[in-house]
């Protein structure tokens, strides 16, 4: 349960993270305004917080395993709000980097 939990975090972590770059993004380059830039602030925000909230105690662990999520998570964001279409080395990398989420997560221990 641990790792689902885990798992859970990580994605919410990334959709807070990169809705909230996204919003903010909105706001500047597309010129929608303050209050685009606003909310994706309070996403960014939400996004440290959900971190915290990892099972882990290790500060640069979860960080550094976070990262693979958000490079595969900001793809498919892409694809799903923005009509990206990965190529697939775009694929290969982020399947890449899923699996060191995995090797630097849930790698058995020693102590």
């Amino acid at each position: 349960m641990t790792v689902a939990r885990s798992l859970l975090l990580f994605v919410l972590a990334a959709l807070a993270e990169i809705g909230g770059a996204w919003l903010v993004w909105q706001g500047v380059r597309e010129h929608r305004g303050w209050v685009w830039v606003g909310a994706g602030v309070v996403a960014l925000g939400l996004y440290g917080f959900v971190a915290t909230l990892q099972p882990d105690a290790n500060f640069g662990r979860i960080l550094a395993a976070y990262g693979g999520v958000f490079v595969a998570g900001s793809l498919v964001w892409g694809m799903v709000v923005d009509g990206f279409r990965p190529d697939r080395w775009d694929v290969a990398g982020a399947l890449v980097c899923l699996v060191g989420v995995g090797l630097v997560m849930y790698a058995p221990r020693s102590g």
